[in-house]
């Protein structure tokens, strides 16, 4: 082959690999991502054999990253992360703060500055989103509210690191940046473009990530879903999955030019936006596989950039960042839910839940290498921590949950009874909000259960494709004597007949349909003008499926399409009937006369 392939060869040697140690990590009885993480080592620059392309594997793992992080926006609303801003807030900023002190601390013990110290302390200060959730998905943790507060918690640290991620270039030569002239450069350019003051840079900060905030909220509540809706009253799948997509991705990377907030970011609130909509769960089946997928990606980049050498060369160094990741920042997690009087068992997932670190943590550490502040052989430490702390993860789980078992026998008041008055405040707050949840979501059933039994009719069709008639339908009414269609006119739509009453006059006798009924159908059929006329006798209430509607929906649903022209057929018989009896009557009084 004469042309590039390596896109395609990356992705084919990531999914081949990851899915043969995944397949061989379940079956030793360890999560699959160890799986993902050896398959990234084995094609890593820093292992003999084929080696992806590492840059081309890193932006697929953002995908990976972006789509993952949608999909936590669909399924946590706006109202589950202000409930738990109460333990989110404080605990994520207390933790980072201590996490980072702690990294000082250990980045002193090996004769760095302070600046290499504040990048190691962040670095290993904010846990991975996509890490948790997976861990959270595989223990049915995540609509609990301990799984909500943890990652409300990390949603929270996501918005400090993009805090951080703007300062740390403007605060490089102060903290003692060496990286060169061109690091120099690029400090004096971000400094100067933030009008070179810190405070300013501050501001222009919040500003942007406060205007970002204010417009998904507000403004994206009207427009996304607005957006969606118009795509699926096209009836077409792939253009509805593409849509999906475009937002999630496009708003990612919208969201990250102009206002400088992460891709994560932008896209848990494109999800978040979208998640209050009535498409929510359509949208989150359709991107779900594309998800996983490149989720999958993720964990095999990761991999790839870890030198295990590293654990050879500076094993007490690898040793030490593993114990602030693991162990100090699961203590800091634990004591902090504890001083705010939460129970020890959220405290306890928490815990589990912050001894890792992933996709902000290599972002920080490169920014810090390539600005001077933190040596080489700190972004190794930092990836060998990543590795470890993720690959080790599960066990973390583990050995919190068999120490919620062993308080439990221990001290059963303690485990049963601290915290339980801000735990049931909580746990009230998230019941209210998972009432309405589902009160809507009922709502939608009921809503698509009482089409089917006012319309027969559509019993053909599934759940899925009657919720997409009701994005079809265009609602009319008319009052009684209103003439609703008219012979001769164009065929306009199909009119399903949701309360009320018609009379359908042709060939001289007029013919009742009540609610359930339709009409209008014959003429689409055939493509020919109206040959009735159809009259309100009643206040009524149309549902009407428009001709390019219909015949779109008629043609995916080729069962439908048979019962509607079964019923039409047995319609212009019985007309034809009726007109040929009338003709004969008509004839033989003739006749007598």
């Amino acid at each position: 082959m004469h042309h590039e392939v390596t896109l395609i060869a990356t992705i084919a040697v990531c999914f081949v690999l990851a899915s043969i140690f995944g397949y061989l990590a379940d079956r030793l009885r360890l999560p699959p991502l160890v799986g993902y993480l050896v398959a990234g080592i084995m094609i890593g620059p820093f292992t003999p054999g084929v080696v992806a392309d590492g840059a081309l594997a890193s932006q697929l793992a953002e995908m990976g990253v972006i789509l993952l992080m949608f999909g936590v926006g669909l399924h946590f609303s706006a109202a589950d992360l202000l409930a738990v801003r109460g333990i989110a807030i404080p605990g994520a900023i207390g933790q980072i703060v201590l996490a980072t002190l702690l990294g000082i601390g250990l980045a002193s013990s090996w004769g760095w500055g302070l600046g290499a110290g504040i990048v190691l302390g962040l670095s290993l200060s904010v846990a991975s989103t996509v890490v948790l959730l997976k861990a959270l998905e595989e223990r049915n943790l995540v609509n609990t509210p301990s799984g909500r507060v943890t990652v409300g918690w990390l949603i929270v640290e996501d918005l400090a690191m993009v805090l951080a991620l703007v300062l740390l270039p403007a605060l490089a030569e102060v903290l003692g940046g060496t990286g060169g002239v061109a690091a120099t450069a690029d400090a004096a350019h971000g400094a100067e473009a933030a009008g070179g003051s810190l405070a300013l840079t501050l501001v222009t900060t919040l500003a942007k990530v406060g205007i970002f905030a204010v417009l998904a909220i507000f403004l994206g509540p009207k427009v996304l879903p607005w957006i969606l809706t118009k795509v699926a009253r096209t009836g077409s799948r792939e253009l509805f999955t593409l849509s999906v997509l475009a937002l999630a991705v496009g708003i990612a990377y919208g969201s990250a030019e102009v206002f400088g907030v992460s891709f994560a970011l932008g896209a848990f609130f494109a999800g978040l936006v979208l998640g209050e909509s009535h498409l929510s769960h359509r949208a989150a089946a359709e991107s779900l596989p594309l998800q996983d997928a490149f989720s999958v990606v993720f964990f095999v980049s990761v991999g790839m950039l870890f030198d295990p050498s590293v654990l050879v060369e500076d094993p007490l160094a690898v040793l030490g960042v593993l114990a602030l990741i693991m162990i100090g920042k699961s203590v800091i997690g634990l004591g902090i839910v504890l001083l705010l009087r939460y129970p020890v068992s959220m405290g306890l997932t928490v815990a589990a839940g912050l001894a890792q670190i992933g996709e902000f943590s290599f972002i920080l550490v490169g920014l810090g290498v390539a600005y001077g502040l933190i040596p080489t052989e700190g972004q190794d430490l930092v990836l060998a921590g990543a590795l470890l702390s993720i690959t080790l993860n599960p066990l973390a789980f583990l050995v919190t949950g068999e120490l919620q078992k062993w308080l439990r026998m221990k001290w059963p008041a303690v485990a049963a009874g601290y915290g339980r008055k801000r735990h049931d405040a909580l746990v009230g707050e998230l019941g209210r909000i998972k009432a309405q949840q589902e009160e809507r979501e009922r709502a939608r059933h009921v809503k698509i259960q009482a089409l089917q039994e006012t319309f027969p009719l559509l019993s053909a069709v599934g759940e899925e494709d009657r919720e997409e008639l009701l994005l079809l339908f265009r609602p009319k009414s008319a009052s009684p004597g209103e003439r609703v269609l008219r012979t001769g006119d164009r065929a306009d739509g199909m009119y399903f007949i949701a309360s009320g009453a018609v009379e359908v006059r042709v060939g001289g006798r007029a013919i009742p349909l009540e609610a359930g009924s339709f009409f209008g159908e014959m003429a689409l059929l055939s493509g020919s003008r109206r040959t009735a006329d159809v009259i309100a006798v009643d206040f009524c209430d149309f549902l009407v499926l428009e001709r390019r509607d219909f015949n779109q929906f008629m043609t995916r649903h080729p069962e439908l399409r048979a019962a509607v022209d079964k019923m039409a057929r047995e319609r212009l018989e019985a007309n034809r009937a009726h007109a040929s009896g009338a003709a004969t009557a008509a004839s033989g009084a003739s006749s007598a006369a």
